[in-house]
């Protein structure tokens, strides 16, 4: 398969920055139909070598970066996992939180019966946080930038939900009013910041939100 809307933003020895569009899954699904993605279009593309180091949902827009050798896939993996990274969102979330600002502190479990949803769940669910803050307040939503210091699956779609204001046009969580408002699930990864797999150095990389 073609590249096809997905821009290369940075390219080294050693990793990628690109930017996914909505539609593509990171990695292969399990279904046969499900093959196409982000990390084979590129090791078919140029970059054999390719390996994926952290995941964005298939609706979900933005910066991920990819490994170019085992070592970098190690140094930056572990990055990811010891939370030394920097990771920012931009969002349309439906109405208006009372506040302009916040931190949500909820654990999340997957939630088998409604799959691939996920859930608030106090008795089993896995420590996440995420800080939000209001961009630009509209007539029935907001724009909002959204932090997440755990990286749970589906959590900024999750914690958004509750905290009352599901993200526009997501056809997982969002009720009928806000999945109507946009044709797209409006989530972005606008932000990424690393450090340099061998130079050390702290990086950041931004992508302008498309909607």
């Amino acid at each position: 398969m073609p590249l096809t809307d997905i821009g290369i933003l940075h390219q080294d020895p050693h990793f990628l920055i690109v930017d996914k569009p909505t539609l593509l899954l990171s990695v292969p699904g399990r279904a046969e139909d499900n093959k196409d993605c982000l990390i084979t279009r590129l090791q078919e593309n140029g970059w054999p070598e390719a390996r994926i180091v952290h995941r964005l949902d298939w609706e979900t827009s933005g910066l991920l970066v990819i490994a170019r050798n085992a070592d970098s896939h190690r140094e930056l993996s572990r990055q990811f996992h010891d939370r030394e990274t920097e990771k920012t969102y931009i969002a349309l979330c439906w109405g208006h939180p009372a506040e302009d600002s916040g931190r949500i502190d909820l654990p999340l479990a997957y939630d088998p019966p409604n799959k691939p949803r996920h859930k608030v769940d106090f008795e089993h669910g896995r420590p996440s946080q995420t800080l939000w803050r209001v961009i630009e307040r509209h007539q029935d939503h907001c724009r909002v930038e959204l932090t997440p210091i755990t990286g749970r699956s589906h959590q900024l779609r999750v914690h958004m939900l509750a905290l009352g204001h599901p993200l526009l046009g997501d056809r997982l969580y969002a009720h009928e009013q806000a999945l109507a408002a946009c044709p797209r699930l409006a989530l972005h990864a606008a932000m990424l910041g690393i450090r340099h797999p061998v130079s050390g150095e702290f990086l950041r990389f931004v992508s302008p939100a498309p909607f």
